[in-house]
């Protein structure tokens, strides 16, 4: 039986399948690059829907010992954490020429369409909690802490923020915003206050250069659910995401996509259009390890 080799298979005899190895592995490495949530959690290695798993909570103590006395004992915290993964799929249209495609040539073309799609909707998911199939995300976690400080991006918000973070024992290791917040950043400094109000020799925090909030990089990210105003902060090292299989896809002729619609508000229907459809899917778990170790500045609420 001969070897299964995409670069000799045609698109129009393989409709669904595993994306290709070589092409997947590429697709997750750029899903992974991109997503901001990915580039800054930590990655836990998945090889099922379900993982279970130790972290350590608090760690081994030292202690002063007297000439003669016995050295204490102390034990780390080890709690146990459960990782669930969600399926996340996309569908993206695109002409059916490509039906003339092999499967490696298709999947090098529509790799990045792909990837987008999967970094975007995951970040919205776990940042914001925008159709989130998880139990936490970074916005659930602070507004059940009630670690929100309502208000401008400034100086007073911005020492109110790292208080959140840093009276509950965590460092801040990087900030969550986007770009539109950089002239909003650039007003934050640290300095003696006066009881007047002014600060004495004012220490901008935001470099601007490197994007470095206070010495911890801030990451934008890119997404219109994400209002400008809104700056996450935390320590990344509590949370873990993982993903246990391989991305799949099917290619469909003749669907009516309900969720794309055309210039005029009516679904698109392949058939009718010469398009064809791709959908792909991939499996991804996520959790916060400490609702705590985040903070969020948002804008304040109109009555």
């Amino acid at each position: 039986m001969p070897t299964f080799n995409p670069d000799h298979v045609m698109l129009q005899d393989a409709k669904t399948g595993k994306i290709p190895q070589e092409q997947g592995t590429l697709m997750l490495r750029d899903v992974m690059s991109n997503s901001v949530m990915m580039r800054l959690a930590q990655y836990e290695e998945m090889t099922k829907q379900e993982k279970e798993f130790q972290y350590l909570a608090e760690g081994v103590g030292a202690y002063w010992v007297g000439e003669g006395e016995v050295i204490r004992t102390s034990k780390p915290q080890w709690l146990t954490a459960k990782m669930v993964a969600k399926k996340l799929g996309v569908i993206v249209p695109v002409s059916r020429e490509f039906l003339q495609y092999t499967l490696s040539g298709f999947f090098n073309e529509v790799r990045p369409l792909i990837a987008e799609a999967f970094y975007k909707k995951f970040d919205e998911a776990t940042i914001l909690g925008v159709d989130n199939p998880f139990p936490q995300s970074l916005a659930q976690s602070i507004t059940t802490e009630g670690q929100l400080a309502e208000g401008e991006i400034n100086s007073e918000n911005f020492f109110t923020l790292t208080d959140f973070v840093n009276d509950a024992g965590f460092d801040i290791n990087a900030f969550v915003s986007k770009k539109q917040n950089r002239s909003l950043l650039r007003n934050i400094v640290d300095g003696y206050k006066q009881e007047d109000g002014t600060i004495t020799d004012p220490q901008r925090l935001y470099d601007r250069t490197n994007n470095t909030l206070d010495g911890s990089p801030v990451v934008d990210l890119e997404s219109n659910e994400m209002k400008k105003g809104e700056l996450f902060a935390g320590n990344f090292n509590y949370v873990r995401y993982g993903i246990p299989y391989n991305l799949n896809y099917s290619i469909s002729e003749d669907a009516q996509l309900s969720s794309i619609v055309d210039e005029n508000g009516d679904p698109i229907n392949l058939f009718e259009r010469e398009l064809i459809a791709i959908r792909a899917s991939m499996d991804v778990g996520f959790m916060v390890l400490k609702d705590d170790a985040f903070a969020k500045i948002q804008p304040a609420t109109t009555p």
